[in-house]
């Protein structure tokens, strides 16, 4: 049963609805890519589905193959830098008393938590307890299709993949999907958690080429915030992006038309 986007309108940084990630987030991709191959136990994507979701992301912002494979030796133990990561969740409430919760990858606790809480203190907010906020959240896969594959050669015409939206939906349904969206250029395409790899590869066989696709948690009930309270809570999302340990950071805002055009401007 597909519905409207608007039930999912939420403040969740890097989703393929907005723009993928830029390269300045290349080394934390792959850290993701290193913990993923590890805690897997496989280095074959193909076998391991947390790894295949972190390399996908990772050729969305067109990390080298070079680099990737570094990341996936470091999970074993292969070459001169290989180190050992741990996986850290820390959960808290921002201003309005928006959720946050924020996925880490450390080698150092004591300095992720000492920032974390840092981030939170400077920006009206404060950690909670594990499971306090979880709760809030979904976890769920993203795929994200072109409608039309642009070519880089001017002697080469853009082809079609998946601009009829009945037949896109159809397709979506063959392959297990739970839902679809309209992000202009792109189809989001919605799915379990655990099933996100087994609906990319059913899209592919019928033919669509798929961008990209990646894990995400969803807020179950966004919080409604105002224009000036909401850009607040942007700012704490953005200080905890911005630590060299963070992955992901995630947060139960409503983003309405009003609120994500008052945050263009900024």
């Amino acid at each position: 049963m597909f519905y409207t986007p608007d039930s999912r309108r939420c403040a969740c940084p890097d989703t393929l609805s907005g723009q993928p990630p830029s390269t300045r987030r290349q080394p934390k991709l792959s850290r993701n890519i290193t913990v993923a191959a590890k805690v897997g136990g496989d280095p074959n994507p193909d076998n391991n589905a947390s790894l295949a979701a972190a390399v996908a992301r990772a050729r969305m912002v067109s990390m080298p193959n070079a680099k990737i494979k570094a990341a996936i030796d470091k999970a074993f133990g292969a070459g001169a830098t290989a180190v050992s990561y741990e996986e850290i969740t820390y959960e808290g409430y921002g201003p309005a008393g928006v959720a946050f919760y924020v996925e880490c990858l450390t080698d150092n606790k004591n300095r992720t938590a000492a920032d974390v809480r840092s981030a939170f203190t400077h920006s009206g907010g404060n950690l909670g307890t594990s499971g306090s906020v979880a709760f809030q959240f979904e976890r769920k896969g993203t795929i994200a299709v072109d409608k039309v594959i642009k070519s880089d050669d001017k002697k080469v015409p853009d082809r079609p993949n998946a601009e009829d939206e009945d037949e896109f939906m159809m397709a979506v349904a063959e392959a297990g999907g739970d839902d679809y969206e309209d992000a202009g250029d792109e189809w989001i395409v919605w799915t379990q958690y655990d099933n996100m790899q087994e609906v990319q590869k059913a899209l592919e066989a019928q033919g669509i080429e798929v961008k990209g696709a990646e894990l995400t948690r969803v807020p179950t009930t966004p919080t409604t915030v105002s224009v000036s309270d909401a850009k607040k809570v942007q700012r704490l999302a953005d200080k905890l992006d911005e630590l060299e340990d963070v992955q992901n950071v995630y947060n139960t805002m409503d983003v309405t038309d009003e609120i994500a055009a008052a945050l263009d401007e900024d």
